[in-house]
């Protein structure tokens, strides 16, 4: 099974673009954006760009950053990008495709490779072909490249692509097909479904593909692809991105088990949501906030409070779902832009925070922060998880900060973090523990998430060396303080 090395290598770190940075070489940077620092809008803009992003490689450096997945970056009428009006050129409130390439060469130089968001399920209603049908109807070359209502592609009558309000309640009981003239996703008007049956369509798409590997990206995360619900769009999707670049990484936003989409012949892994959810069932202990967590649909009914012996169980469970060099490539994370972050799902307990930490980068998977969380960020769901990076150093919880990259130094030292086979250790009560093993180096990783402090029974063959936190070693005896992690060797 081929994945790209690399991966198995790689620190993520997830950019939203326009909350990230923002730079004054950026021509766009004198436009009236929303002050940098007010609450996050559902519409509006900050200005965040790819050059502010160049300037910070060196933060990211520090951090131990060597791999960027970017929210989308090209042409759209919204803060997110995911309403893309033209896949061949980066927004211009980003900088344009100048300061893509001068990011790419600039973090190509730095040993760090770039990821960039795919949009190929639905586009915009200001994408070109999309725009042509409405203004022409059934005369338009492009009238197969969506979904439309016969009525209106032949003037019987009127688009409701900027529906009114009579559309709007009865797009909330009818398809947008009927309701408005076009298959929307997820009956939402500003996001027309693209017809991938279509020969032009999938050639479009596969040579945007192709367009950013030559241009230099590094690989594609791919926007809800089970909503192209075509095997062999995705095969061809890889053989032609493959063909371009063989290292280039494909990997999928899936919410739940992914067999189908995993087995080499399709994606390298998906973003790894049932980590998420493993961790913030086990980690956060009472302070789960679930009224949090459950706003997000693809988490629901998966978190609960459970105990170290479930945990271990999952974690079983999620490491066997897939061939070993798959889950070795799994995107892991606790947060994103689609849910609260991490902090705010766990009442703002920053121990539940270190806890999950440890475990990201001790365990199987390629670890993905989120921006911002190094730092102490906060925020409910979208649009709160998604404000703007606080570059004022007092704003930072440098405690966090400096664990945070502990844990990243901890597993670039250790090739067993990123490629040992695991071994449960322990599992009882609150307390977890599994062994990483690669070549002649073993490493064991322990995890109490009570509020007291527990001693556990692990054999070593001779007196293990203490790699990360503070336990307390009398023979096999190990004891760890309340709610951390430890690390031996």
């Amino acid at each position: 099974m081929f994945t790209p090395k690399w991966v198995k290598d790689a620190i993520f770190y997830q950019i939203f673009p326009d909350r990230f940075a923002k730079s004054s070489r950026n021509p766009s940077s004198s436009l009236p954006f929303e002050p940098w620092d007010s609450a996050p809008t559902t519409n509006g803009f900050k200005g965040g760009d790819l050059y502010g992003v160049t300037e910070k490689l060196d933060y990211l450096q520090d951090l131990g950053i060597n791999a960027i997945y970017f929210n989308p970056v090209f042409a759209s009428a919204s803060n997110h990008r995911y309403h893309t009006y033209d896949y061949y050129n980066v927004d211009p409130l980003l900088g344009g495709n100048e300061a893509l390439k001068k990011l790419l060469k600039e973090a190509h130089k730095r040993d760090i490779r770039i990821v960039l968001d795919g949009v190929f399920n639905h586009a915009s209603r200001g994408f070109w072909q999309f725009n042509h049908v409405l203004e022409t109807g059934a005369a338009s070359p492009y009238r197969d490249w969506f979904h439309f209502d016969g009525d209106r592609l032949n003037g019987k009558k009127h688009w409701g692509a900027y529906p009114t309000h009579h559309e709007e309640q009865v797009l909330k009981h009818e398809d947008s097909l009927t309701a408005i003239g076009y298959r929307a996703w997820w009956n939402l008007p500003a996001l027309p479904k693209f017809n991938t049956h279509t020969p032009a369509v999938r050639e479009f798409i596969f040579d945007v593909a192709e367009y950013w590997v030559k241009f230099g990206i590094d690989g594609w995360r791919l926007d809800v692809p089970a909503e192209i619900d075509d095997d062999e769009f995705w095969r061809e999707f890889r053989r032609r991105v493959r063909a371009v670049n063989p290292d280039a990484y494909i990997v999928g936003e899936i919410w739940h088990e992914a067999q189908r989409w995993l087995q080499g012949d399709q994606f390298d892994a998906v973003m790894n949501y049932l980590f998420t959810a493993a961790s913030l069932s086990f980690f956060a202990g009472s302070h789960l906030n679930i009224n949090v967590v459950t706003a997000v649909g693809g988490l629901k009914d998966r978190v609960r409070h459970i105990s170290a012996p479930d945990f271990a169980n999952e974690v079983d469970r999620i490491l066997n779902l897939y061939p070993p060099d798959i889950t070795a490539s799994q995107l892991n994370l606790l947060d994103s832009h689609d849910m609260p972050r991490f902090l705010s799902c766990v009442s703002g307990d920053k121990d539940s925070l270190k806890l999950a930490w440890l475990f990201m980068f001790t365990i199987s998977g390629a670890p993905c922060l989120f921006y911002g969380d190094e730092i102490g960020m906060d925020g409910g769901h979208d649009p709160e998880c998604r404000k703007s990076f606080p570059w004022d150093e007092s704003k930072w919880d440098k405690d966090l900060l400096e664990y945070v990259k502990a844990c990243i130094a901890l597993r670039k030292e250790h090739a067993s973090l990123r490629r040992g086979e695991y071994k449960r250790m322990h599992a009882e009560g609150e307390v977890m523990a599994f062994m990483r093993s690669y070549k002649n180096e073993n490493i064991t990783a322990a995890f109490n998430v009570s509020n007291e402090e527990k001693t556990i029974g692990l054999s070593f063959e001779k007196k293990p060396r203490v790699l990360f936190g503070k336990p307390v070693v009398s023979g096999d005896q190990i004891t760890i303080p309340p709610r951390s992690g430890i690390v031996l060797k």
